[in-house]
């Protein structure tokens, strides 16, 4: 969450969760017995930390996207259900060949007034593919006709095929049939931005204030730098009828501890995930208090590879240090969270074959070979002539302790001594997409329910959320004969192999499945928690 795509014809088989409460009225967490949360409906929230940008077309992370998915709304939506529902159109109509949809935007203002205009997709969509611009995510506008042959500098904007026929009438063609085309409208970098103010103001995004304009349920008021973002409802949005939350505020405070201590003397009405996070070793004390919430989600935390540089431009270096980690001792005695360890990078809500994966959890015996071979062709004689190699996470202290339990694990198996780094995610970020790194902690949550998602990234060594360096043309053979495969079980065979390439060549080591575990006001009602671990307040309200 970055970084972001999921899973296929069956258009989500995602399940989304009503959060509902669980017993009667208390005295703190937000609750109160005389009605007045209920009245007030202002809910608090953690969010860790600094969004990097409130701008959709350079949004590439989840804190990021917790506060897009409130205050924008795309021609689709992800409803209750976990279906893709029309919002900003309000008519679709695609083409017998299903390459061409042709929108109908219903009426909807900006929240300076600005009438919601077709011009204002067309520019938005455009203005991430145009690689002046670096959007991290401009390869998710790939299924859209010349768009990336314009990202890549071989075509032009004029080629792309996004139009605006008329203010209200969006014409998309795609360059081969989408089923999922409609959750991909869904996700941050399909979301339209007002063309006048951004055309004037290139820095429109970057605070709060008259050029921040927004058309989704919420409004931003407040964006105090470091410190919260103030969001109110939005009376102009189109189903304002439906918003029952009339403030959210999101406070930034990266410790858990805090957090939930926070949340305990009733400052905040959530904890933990997807929006903050909870200290591991509270969760299993709240289990058995039977406040904790825990569900499975479509997304893995991993450790990235710099294939660019010794010692991981090779192979049997990154499978050695792969297999040298004990996953399941990870979960048990660190996360704690009910995880599941893996040995691949689909999750097995994608492919269940999953569950078991690519290679044996704590292989130490099958590690140490690959670190023979691997010391072999580059000349060493022994890991003390590797280069110094650092493990780099963004602040955090659940990150902290599993990077450490992990250099423990290498030093004990491998007998590599692995140094620690960590940085602020603004800063971290910056340094993991500029390959300024050895090994980098990651999480990737997937944008819409297909494999493509946790495998397209790596599509290309510049790709931008790949941040890797590694690129291979097998496996890009094999992504792009899934995009024009229209037998659904043969282009699951087409991703397979290529997630077998990809593992054999360990630019990425998997290292769990993602579990969303969080504890909540119990009078707060119908947050939408999806099975890809985004969250929206758009139905939210207290009881």
């Amino acid at each position: 969450m970055k970084k972001r795509t999921l899973l296929f014809l069956s258009m989500l088989l995602v399940l989304s969760m009503f959060l509902a409460a669980c017993g009667g009225g208390k005295d703190e967490a937000g609750s109160s017995k005389d009605g007045a949360k209920k009245a007030a409906q202002d809910l608090r929230i953690n969010i860790n930390t600094e969004p990097p940008t409130l701008n959709p077309g350079l949004a590439e992370d989840s804190t990021s996207g917790t506060v897009l998915r409130q205050v924008f709304e795309g021609l689709s939506r992800i409803n209750l259900d976990g279906k893709a529902e029309l919002a900003a159109a309000e008519d679709v109509k695609i083409s017998e060949d299903q390459k061409t949809y042709t929108f109908t935007l219903r009426d909807a203002k900006w929240t300076n007034g600005d009438p919601v205009t077709a011009k204002d997709f067309e520019y938005a969509w455009k203005w991430a593919l145009d690689p002046a611009n670096a959007s991290p995510y401009s390869y998710q506008l790939y299924y859209i006709e010349g768009a990336q042959a314009f990202n890549e500098g071989t075509g032009n904007a004029d080629a792309v095929g996004v139009k605006a026929l008329d203010d209200k009438t969006l014409e998309v063609k795609l360059t081969n049939p989408t089923p999922f085309f409609l959750e991909l409208t869904a996700f941050y970098t399909y979301l339209p931005v007002n063309s006048k103010i951004a055309e004037a103001n290139p820095d429109w995004a970057n605070d709060a204030g008259e050029n921040y304009t927004t058309n989704g349920p919420f409004k931003m008021t407040e964006w105090s730098h470091s410190d919260k973002i103030v969001l109110e409802k939005n009376e102009d949005y189109w189903d304002a009828d439906t918003v029952k939350l009339k403030n959210i505020t999101m406070i930034m405070v990266n410790d858990p501890n805090t957090e939930l201590s926070m949340f305990d003397s009733g400052e905040l009405d959530w904890a933990g995930m997807p929006t903050g996070n909870l200290p591991q070793d509270a969760l299993p004390a709240l289990k058995d208090e039977g406040r904790l919430h825990t569900e499975s989600i479509a997304g893995i935390y991993n450790y990235k590879l710099n294939t660019t540089v010794e010692p991981f431009n090779n192979a049997n270096i990154r499978k050695a240090f792969a297999l040298a980690i004990n996953r399941q001792e990870l979960i048990d005695n660190v996360t704690q969270g009910g995880q599941l360890p893996a040995m691949a990078i689909v999750p097995p809500t994608m492919f269940p074959e999953n569950e078991k994966g690519y290679f044996k959890d704590n292989d130490v015996k099958k590690a140490k070979e690959y670190l023979k071979k691997g010391l072999e062709e580059l000349g060493y004689k022994d890991v003390s002539e590797m280069p110094p190699v650092a493990l780099s996470y963004n602040t955090d202290e659940g990150h902290q302790k599993i990077a450490q339990a992990v250099q423990d694990m290498w030093k004990q198996n491998l007998g590599v001594e692995v140094t620690l780094n960590n940085a602020e995610w603004k800063v971290y970020i910056e340094q993991v997409q500029s390959l300024d790194y050895n090994i980098a902690r990651m999480g990737w949550l997937g944008d819409f329910n297909d494999p493509i998602n946790f495998l397209e990234a790596y599509y290309s060594a510049t790709g931008g959320n790949n941040d890797t360096g590694w690129e291979n043309k097998d496996f890009q053979a094999l992504l792009d004969q899934s995009a024009t495969e229209s037998d659904p079980e043969k282009r699951q065979d087409l991703l397979k192999q290529a997630e077998e390439i990809f593992m054999d060549e360990m630019p990425v080591i998997p290292i769990y499945f993602y579990t969303n575990n969080w504890v909540q006001d119990e009078n707060l009602k119908e947050v939408a928690v999806s099975g890809l671990g985004d969250v929206q307040f758009k139905w939210a309200h207290f009881e």
